[in-house]
């Protein structure tokens, strides 16, 4: 409860326990002052300043503080038409307050000391252990295996995050697919003029990914059967598939049309005709008959690409309904979909980092390699076209560049989020990609120094 205190009343405490001086003590609190009367001063007024002075003058310090509040106010008495100054000179004190005393004065500032030296600095990388482990999928299968490709594609297997071989070196590197069509398609520019001699034999397309750009794997997408193409009878683009096993040895990957009608039965005939040679079967999506795109991988011993739309919870519910038709673990890659650069590669970078930190923390569900369209990049308009379509835009520069550049970022961004495969379309795109990854990965030894900007300049060998 607040209680009221004149100053008098202040001073007569302090001569009753024998206080003569205070320091360092500061008393807070309101003063009142009642005046009453017109405009002279009031003999009740002149009393009350009189011992409010005389009580300040027996502390030292909290003399100053109640000199400086009197005098303040005297000063809002004096706007209300109170003769201030005849009060004053009653009481023989200035019209100003006085300054305060030396010893209150703020110290003079010091300049801050200048260290000789600087203290060294040193560099630790925090190490995780994590509990979870990304799953070992093998794609392909030799004669030894029952298949007839020359050698196996490994992904996945990380036991920690990508490129961090401080603490761990993840067993097996990112690797690059290259995509070919079971029929000519309209390509950018800058990708067609690399496929001209071969886009209407989809054997010698899959061949010279292979021979030519190096590639480790090969996709054959049956985009003919779509409905709204040529509605190509399953059997029959299972024939193409033969026609690609037959021309490359590498392990390959078989989409379809993306039709989640057509899908599922081109899947089935493909996997028919393909059988032993675990091949990736793409892909199983929760928006089609998911369960006969299974039930061929398992027939037929080949490897599931398990394909959902940037949702965790989606990936999560798919595979759990895999598991249950029977695929096996070791037999099943996801997909979470590659929103490219120019229209959500952040959303796809969160979603695949997400993916992978949960696994290393002992997700099962989500501890599979992940599978990224890379060729996505080819969507934004900014990768292909000529120019900009609005006058006032700046010159988005050679184009040549631009839609391999949106690949390579794509991929790059992707490879540091965690990605494991990656289908892609530009050869010389594919070509930095497996080169910078390899090498941040510690896969391949830099013999000299890298001129990065050589990519710039790419041409065939």
């Amino acid at each position: 409860m607040a209680r009221k205190f004149t100053l008098e009343d202040i001073g007569k405490l302090l001569e009753k326990y024998g206080v003569l001086e205070l320091e360092d003590v500061k008393i807070e609190g309101d003063i009142e002052l009642e005046v009453e009367g017109g405009v002279g001063v009031s003999s009740e007024l002149l009393a009350t300043l009189q011992a409010a002075l005389q009580s300040s003058q027996m502390i030292s310090q909290f003399a100053v503080q109640a000199a400086h509040g009197l005098f303040g106010i005297l000063a809002i008495a004096k706007l209300a038409g109170y003769p201030v100054e005849s009060v004053l000179q009653s009481l023989g004190v200035p019209a100003a307050p006085a300054a305060a005393p030396a010893e209150m004065a703020p110290p003079a500032p010091v300049a801050p000391a200048i260290p000789e030296e600087l203290v060294a600095a040193k560099f630790e990388v925090g190490k995780q252990e994590w509990v979870g482990q990304i799953e070992e999928v093998i794609i392909g299968a030799t004669a030894a295996d029952g298949g007839t490709r020359e050698n196996v594609v490994k992904i996945g297997g990380d036991k920690t995050l990508p490129f961090y071989g401080f603490e761990y070196q993840n067993p097996n590197p990112p690797r690059i697919a290259i995509d070919c069509f079971d029929m000519p398609i309209p390509l950018a520019k800058a990708v067609r003029e690399h496929y001209a001699d071969v886009m209407e034999d989809p054997g010698e397309w899959a061949k010279k990914n292979v021979k030519k750009f190096g590639a480790d794997m090969v996709t054959i997408h049956l985009i003919s059967t779509d409905p709204l193409i040529k509605d190509t009878p399953p059997k029959e683009a299972a024939k193409v598939v033969e026609e690609v096993l037959q021309a490359v040895k590498v392990p390959i990957i078989i989409g379809g049309s993306g039709n989640p009608d057509k899908d599922p039965a081109v899947l089935e005939a493909a996997a028919e005709v393909a059988e032993g040679e675990r091949c990736l079967l793409a892909s199983a999506n929760l928006n089609m008959d998911y369960e006969r795109i299974a039930k061929a991988a398992i027939d037929h011993g080949h490897v599931v690409l398990s394909w959902t739309q940037l949702d965790i919870n989606d990936q999560k519910t798919l595979n759990r309904h895999l598991f249950k038709l029977g695929v096996k673990r070791e037999d099943l890659v996801m997909d979470p979909t590659t929103a490219a650069l120019g229209y959500g590669l952040d959303y796809a970078f969160t979603n695949i980092e997400r993916m992978k930190i949960a696994a290393l923390k002992g997700d099962e569900e989500l501890a599979f390699p992940i599978s990224c369209g890379v060729t996505n990049a080819w969507g934004a308009r900014e990768a292909w076209m000529k120019e900009s379509p609005i006058k006032e835009d700046s010159d988005w520069g050679p184009r040549e560049y631009r839609g391999p550049i949106y690949e390579i970022v794509t991929g790059l961004t992707l490879a540091l989020a965690g990605g494991n495969l990656f289908m892609m379309m530009h050869p010389g795109a594919a070509a930095v990609v497996k080169e910078v990854t390899q090498t941040l990965g510690g896969f391949k030894e830099v013999e000299k120094e890298i001129e990065f900007e050589n990519w710039l300049t790419w041409t065939e060998k």
